[in-house]
């Protein structure tokens, strides 16, 4: 028996400008699109705020429309710019037995052992992720731990996916790394900046000594 989130759902024949009313009767205009004709639907305001609140970007749902049942993804959900008010929702139907892509968030755990010189950080943010729909998830875990030197990367070739679970992003793309303290990296550009100027000192004053001559 399927777990997913269910959204009780009712036909909508009001479109364009005329679905402001809708919403000022508590109703949110939303349209199911993918496996066929696009439905357009009305959904309670607030069963649908819950329901998005509790699945993910990549979380199954169930939109129940009379004796019709459609597995979707809520793939757009528009807000109002200020009031984060919901305005419109576009919902994906998805094929079970067809795989699809997503995009999946990275989320950093561990941490490097290197503490004392830096903090090993993500470099990036998201990947992409191809599966069939049950096999979806939101996130992959980054394991900062396995950076062991200043020099460390990790690299899309080093994160674990979900079995069912294929990443597209080119393997060679770096997702995390090592960054120094701030306070090294000035230090040794001083450093640097020393010893760049006694060379030059040094310099002037074997040609005044040749002057001298």
């Amino acid at each position: 028996m399927s777990d997913r989130i269910s959204i009780v759902a009712e036909p909508r024949a009001v479109v364009g400008k005329k679905v402001k009313q809708l919403r000022q009767q508590g109703w949110i205009p939303a349209v199911v699109y993918g496996q066929g004709t696009p439905v357009n639907i009305k959904v309670e305001n607030a069963p649908l705020r819950r329901a998005l609140r509790k699945a993910g970007a990549n979380d199954l749902l169930d939109v129940v429309l009379g004796d019709s049942n459609y597995t979707v993804l809520a793939r757009e959900v528009q807000r109002h710019v200020t009031r984060g008010d919901l305005i419109h929702v576009d919902f994906l139907e998805v094929d079970l037995k067809v795989t699809i892509s997503a995009e999946a968030q990275l989320v950093a755990v561990g941490s490097s052992g290197l503490v004392s010189e830096g903090v090993a950080v993500l470099a990036l943010r998201a990947v992409e992720i191809e599966c069939l729909p049950e096999a979806l998830v939101d996130q992959l875990e980054v394991d900062l731990s396995l950076i062991d030197s200043v020099d460390g990367v990790l690299h899309v070739a080093d994160l674990v996916p979900p079995k069912g679970v294929i990443i597209n992003t080119d393997p060679e793309t770096v997702v995390a790394r090592f960054e120094r303290f701030r306070e090294e990296v000035a230090e040794t550009e001083e450093d640097e900046y020393e010893a760049a100027a006694d060379s030059v000192e040094v310099i002037r004053k074997e040609r005044e000594d040749e002057f001298e001559d």
